[in-house]
């Protein structure tokens, strides 16, 4: 193990995916059983996801998953990544993570992002459009007098419990993130590992601008990406096919599936278009056996100066995926 590694912190994201033959109540349950296996293994922090109207996805509702999740452990960080700003007013989002916050005291994490629905449907029965991305700085800055009791657009209101509550937010980098993040001063989620060289920009972008601030007083990186790891490269490799044929079902049929087992998939019959998407989504993970993962780590954390890995793998079998999150364990010395 690396010494660059050794003093990276790992924690893991799940995305609460459906799988053929399980109901969404079942993958919901599966992401608070997860939950309990990455505390015992040692991760730092578990995170959930927001996803509205996606038939393959059953997070639609973080904090409240958060608040499950962080029922059911004890000592693991427990947050979102993300709470999708721009689809809620910042009041509320301040006393949904006041409430967290007060039941598990210095343990919840405020992870924001600034994406919207991503159908004209679902923006229209959220209530938003495309352009409410733009409002996410402004949004923040709201959220966050709500917290440390500066905002002044409503000097009569208070947001109950949360006011004064020291709450580590952490903005996700999509679009205009990473500046956002910089100049506000606030740890920055960046990823995915498939584009290394935009991921470096970013990263550089927000060390140059960043502005200490109450929140952070120095820059904090957390890198995100699909890391699978296995006794074969092989073995790795079919971790990553059902979602990369779930992703490439979506683009070409309009509809995002449940995973389907890595066999099945490997049996189909695919268009020249489904191949060369299905195949474009294996590609650039970190995927193999303990070293081949262990140097792609290594390599990665030296290039961005990652203080964070925020690892995420969305596949069928799940005792392949708790297999692959021991193995990344003992590659990370957790424990």
């Amino acid at each position: 193990m690396s010494s660059s590694i050794a003093s990276t912190r790992f924690s893991f994201l799940d995305r609460s995916r459906t799988r053929e033959g399980h109901d969404a109540a079942e993958a919901l349950r599966d992401t608070v059983t997860l939950a309990g296996t990455a505390e015992a293994l040692g991760y730092h922090r578990f995170w959930v996801s927001e996803h509205h109207g996606v038939p393959g996805v059953a997070g639609s509702a973080p904090t409240v998953l958060a608040a499950a999740v962080a029922a059911a452990t004890s000592t693991i960080r427990v947050g979102t990544g993300g709470v999708m700003l721009p689809n809620h007013q910042p009041l509320v989002v301040a006393e949904q993570f006041g409430v967290l916050a007060s039941l598990f005291p210095g343990r919840i994490d405020m992870g924001l992002g600034r994406s919207v629905g991503f159908t004209d449907g679902i923006r229209r029965a959220l209530g938003r459009d495309k352009g409410d991305a733009d409002a996410f700085a402004g949004q923040l800055a709201e959220l966050l007098g709500w917290l440390d009791g500066t905002q002044q657009a409503h000097p009569q209101v208070h947001a109950r419990p949360a006011e004064g509550l020291r709450i580590p937010p952490y903005v996700l980098a999509t679009g205009q993130g990473a500046a956002i993040a910089a100049g506000a001063g606030l740890p920055l989620v960046v990823g995915d590992l498939r584009g290394r060289d935009k991921l470096i920009r970013a990263v550089e972008a927000y060390r140059g601008g960043f502005r200490p601030s109450v929140w952070a007083r120095k820059p904090y990186v957390v890198v995100a990406g699909t890391v699978a790891v296995a006794a074969t490269d092989e073995e790795a490799r079919r971790l990553l096919v059902p979602e990369a044929w779930s992703m490439a079902y979506a683009r070409t049929h309009g509809t995002f599936p449940p995973l389907a087992p890595a066999e099945r998939i490997e049996a189909l019959a695919m268009t020249e278009k489904e191949c060369g998407l299905f195949e474009d989504g294996l590609r650039g993970h970190l995927a193999g056996t303990e070293d081949a993962v262990a140097a792609g780590l290594e390599t990665v954390v030296r290039v961005t100066g990652a203080d964070e890995v925020l690892v995420t793998t969305s596949t069928y079998d799940r005792e392949a995926l708790v297999d692959s999150m021991r193995r990344l364990a003992g590659i990370a010395g957790m424990g």
